[in-house]
């Protein structure tokens, strides 16, 4: 492994690309701890500084983890999350079970808070109106991949089962519809990047500055009414948002109109 000085890339970034490669390529597997600093600096022929500055790329973007007194390790590939819009309904109004079987979701409380800014203005109420969330993290094998909440009017879930702390044997939307009255209609997603607060960066084990991708799903009955609204974080670097849809045929061209044939 080799830099070239006259480049212009520098070479911290030089660095970065060859060992993203070899990680691409699975000469170093997820959990596989790497070379150390002084070791990777006398492999590339940099200071350690450089290699250091490297290290620090990589961990932003999400590719590599240090562990205080242990080392630095291949965090893990990107992750495929799908749960976005229509995917969160199925094509037969359920879960797919391949997320199902990639996805573990936990719930962490059901209680009532304030609502934050973009939750107040999704269902048209003041900044701080008490309504009822549902907080959820959801997990891989190795790590947690999704920050999630559900807000509920209380006026709407009280007194219901989605007041209760407890997970249901089915989607959160089928269980509201039943107990609710109401049937979800249709649904927006807005899709922004931010840095993470603090607790998320802790769940989400990654650094503070590295970015996250964040969803507001708001879902309507059959008079443009709010009914939940929903917010899912995932740490940016790892995360690839995918959705499959058909599109439209070209619309037949319209007959002339027999009258100009005719003059």
């Amino acid at each position: 492994m080799t830099i070239n000085p006259g480049a212009a890339e520098f070479p911290h970034r030089q660095i970065a690309a060859q060992l993203k490669e070899r990680i691409r390529r699975g000469d170093w597997q997820p959990g596989e701890r790497l070379p150390s600093i002084p070791a990777m600096a006398e492999m590339f022929g940099v200071a350690k500084q450089t290699v250091q500055r490297t290290v620090d790329q990589l961990r932003v973007e999400g590719v590599l983890i240090t562990k205080p007194g242990s080392g630095t390790y291949v965090r893990g590939t990107r992750r495929r999350l799908n749960r976005l819009s229509r995917g969160r309904y199925g094509a037969h109004r359920g879960y797919h079970a391949d997320l199902a079987a990639r996805y573990r979701q936990q719930l962490v409380t059901v209680r009532r808070e304030p609502a934050p800014p973009e939750v107040a203005d999704a269902f048209g109420v003041r900044d701080g109106t008490e309504m009822l969330v549902r907080r959820h993290i959801v997990r891989t094998d190795d790590a947690a991949v999704e920050v999630g909440a559900s807000w509920f009017r209380v006026t709407d879930a009280s007194g219901t089962s989605i007041e209760r702390a407890e997970a249901f044997g089915r989607p959160l939307y089928q269980e509201a519809e039943e107990v609710l009255g109401k049937r979800y209609a249709s649904a927006t997603d807005t899709i922004s990047a931010r840095q993470p607060s603090r607790e998320e960066a802790e769940i989400l084990q990654i650094r503070p500055d590295t970015p996250v991708l964040h969803l507001l799903h708001v879902a309507f009955d059959e008079t443009r009414k709010p009914i939940e609204v929903a917010q899912a974080t995932w740490p940016g670097p790892m995360t690839t948002l995918t959705e499959e849809y058909k599109i439209p045929a070209p619309a037949p061209e319209p007959d002339p109109d027999p009258g100009l044939a005719l003059a």
